[in-house]
Order: C-alpha cells, then structure tokens, then sequence
C-alpha cells in the first residue's frame, strides 16, 4: 500500500475542495485533493456562479481570465408566475465588481480552479480516488484510507476536510451529528436543445402544480422539473408522452421530435436540506455541502461553499504552516459559517414551506403573491433578494 504525508488531505474536489486546494497551496501549505471521479463532467450540479463568488476570483487576480470562458451574464431574476411575467431580484447595484449572475457549467469552473493550483508546487490532485475510511492515531484523526487507479492508498495529514458533498464518507464515517431540515421536493433534471424557443431572459415557470427552471448551457438548456417529494413514480406511471406534454407546455414550445424519448435522459435529483451541529473532530473539519446541504431554493449551495473555503483558509492557513491546527482553531471555521448557513438555510425552508410547497399542491390557477407583485412593481425592492442571492449572508473577503 502507498503512503502519502501532506500538511493538509481534501476529501472531495467540488467548488469548496477545489477552492480551498487553491487558496491553501497559493498561501504555501502542501495539500492533495481527492476526487472519487475520473473528470469533472456531471450534469447534476450547481451552475451559477454569484457575485460572492466573483469577487473572490477578482481577489485571487483571476477574475479576467475566468471570465474569458464561455458563460451567461443574468442582472436580473424573471420569473413568469400564474402566466405573469415579473422582474424578482436585481444584482446590477451591488458593491461588487460584477454585478450579476455568470452562468458556467461546473466543470469549466473546476478545471479553472484546477489548473491554476496545480502552478503552486504544494498542490496535488489525485482524481479517481476515493475516500474509504478514517486513519486514527492516539485518538486523533491522522489520515484517511483511499482506492486510487493504482490500489490501496493511505494519506496522513494534520488535517483532514470534508468537502466530499451531501453523501459525504468523512462526516459519516467521522460520526458528526446531522440535523435534517427537511424538503418538499425533489427535481427531475434534463436537457432540451435552445432551438426549443425560449428567450433567456426567463430563468423559472411557476404554474398549478409545476415549478420549471431552466439554466442557460450555451447550445442547450439545463432544465429542472420540480416535483413533490415521492412523486416520481406516479409521473412515470403516466407515461413519457404526458411528460413530454407538460414540458412543452411549460416551455411554451413543442418538445422536438427525438428529444426526452426515454426516461434515461431524465435524472431525478434528490433535494435534502440539513446540517452538522458540530463541523469538526481533532484533526477534521467538514465544509461545503459535507457540512450543510442546501436547498436548490436561490442557487446559492455553490457559492456558500466557496464561503466556506476562503473562511477556512483565512483561519487555517497559518496554523497549517506551522503544523499546529487546534480544536479552537475548528471551531472558528464553524462560529464564522454557521450563522450564515442557518440564516439561508431558514429563508430556504420558509420559502419550501410557504412557496414551493403549496404550489405543488395545488390545482387552482397560481397567482402572485402580494411581496412579488411588490417586487415587480417597484425596482428598488428588488435589491433585496438581489442582495441575499448575489453576495449571500456574511461574503467572505480572503485574507490569505
């Protein structure tokens, strides 16, 4: 079996394992990042990046270049409600350097990340290996135990952390305490080809009993069909053709021919919302969706994650330099994070509950409620939800 001996082992190379791996070697700590998968390319995650998010890549000197890739530019939510058309939040007047939602495809954002932390010589990124179990020595915390390509691999290090997403092996396998806030529903996540016909000015579609959104790929919508809970049986009961219909429906265009003709090409996403009451063991510390997993209310999972890993760096990087990371020094990463995430967290499940809840229930025409048509009606309210999205609650600035 190899062993390996690094200052700092991620587990997990999703935007907070990816950034964290950057901004540790970029601050001179040796770290190796773990990927259970061969590439980045997966369909099923997060492609907003917000102006938190931004703003730290404008602090790391890389904000030209990232947005020299491929990506979408929103400055604005719309969102057509009961058949109305409404303007939701505006990002256009805030204190950032871009003021708007760019949509990427995740992958891209990996790679980026990626590339650059491999130009700092502590940085090692192993994919195809996955994390099995905890390594323990004198009661603490020394490593972790992985199936690389090559076979069995150890990995010692001061620090273990977490950042292995909602079915995270480190939190279980490091028994955290979880509290589970519940969610009403799932999403079922496809694509559709843009000559579908919708203009990308709309990003959702809430009617009677169905909630849409679609995020802008490029040459192809990403779609998600929000659904009640437990329901995908009863849709797939009723057949492809009525799926189809309720699509087209939606989207306001016929579906093509060739286009969702198997049920293959429609994953269902299972929503969880919850978070560990402590993040953090000697020697281990979890973050990102490891640590709370979001609701796909808002799109914020990504960008609190990549919160949580400049918040992490900011306190760890020199105690990690001197080999000497402590239990106080865990338990400021939590004390730094954990409000936020339970303040998203809250408006999250109030909106589940108060929102996406009852219009899945319900069979009578939809309309606006009294704060959206408020905040269609007056440009200056929409600043509000344009500022809990964009930057979130508590944006870290990196220290580091």
């Amino acid at each position: 079996m190899r062993t390996l001996e690094t200052r700092c082992c991620i587990a997990g190379g999703g935007p907070a394992g990816m950034m964290l791996g950057l901004l540790l070697a970029r601050a001179g700590v040796d770290v190796v990042v773990l990927e259970k998968h061969a590439d980045f390319l997966r369909d099923f995650r997060g492609d907003t990046i917000h102006p938190s998010t931004l703003e730290v890549m404008h602090q790391l000197g890389l904000l030209d270049e990232f947005l020299a890739l491929p990506h979408q530019e929103i400055r604005e939510l719309t969102g057509i409600v009961g058949g109305e058309r409404l303007q939701i939040a505006d990002f256009s007047h805030l204190p950032v350097r871009c003021p708007f939602i760019a949509l990427m495809p995740q992958w891209d954002f990996l790679d980026f990340l990626a590339r650059h932390a491999r130009r700092h010589p502590g940085f090692a990124l192993h994919m195809s290996t996955g994390v099995g179990d905890l390594l323990y020595q004198d009661g603490r915390v020394a490593g972790v135990r992985a199936t690389a390509p090559d076979g069995p691999l150890e990995i010692r290090a001061d620090l273990i952390v977490g950042a292995d997403g909602r079915d995270s092996t480190v939190r279980a396998a490091a028994r955290l305490p979880v509290k589970i806030l519940g969610a009403p529903m799932d999403v079922l996540w496809f694509r559709l080809p843009k000559r579908a016909g919708v203009t990308s000015g709309v990003l959702g579609r809430i009617e009677a009993g169905r909630i849409f959104v679609m995020l802008d790929r490029g040459d192809y919508w990403q779609c998600g069909f929000v659904i009640a809970k437990g329901t995908l049986e009863d849709i797939r009961a009723r057949g492809l053709e009525a799926f189809r219909a309720d699509v087209a429906r939606l989207v306001g265009a016929p579906v093509e021919s060739g286009v969702l003709r198997d049920w293959n090409e429609v994953k269902l996403l299972t929503v969880r919302v919850d978070h560990l009451t402590t993040w953090f063991r000697p020697s281990l510390l979890c973050i990102g969706d490891a640590a709370h997993a979001m609701s796909p209310v808002g799109g914020v999972g990504i960008n609190l994650a990549i919160q949580d890993a400049v918040a992490a760096a900011n306190v760890l990087a020199a105690p990690l330099r001197a080999r000497g990371v402590g239990l106080d020094d865990l338990a400021r990463v939590q004390r730094r994070r954990a409000w936020p995430t339970r303040v998203t967290q809250g408006i999250q499940v109030l909106v589940q509950n108060r929102v996406v809840r009852r219009v899945l229930e319900s069979r009578r025409p939809v309309r606006p409620a009294l704060a959206v048509r408020l905040l269609g009606r007056y440009p200056r309210l929409r600043r509000l939800p344009g500022r809990l999205v964009g930057l979130g609650v508590r944006p870290e600035r990196l220290r580091v």
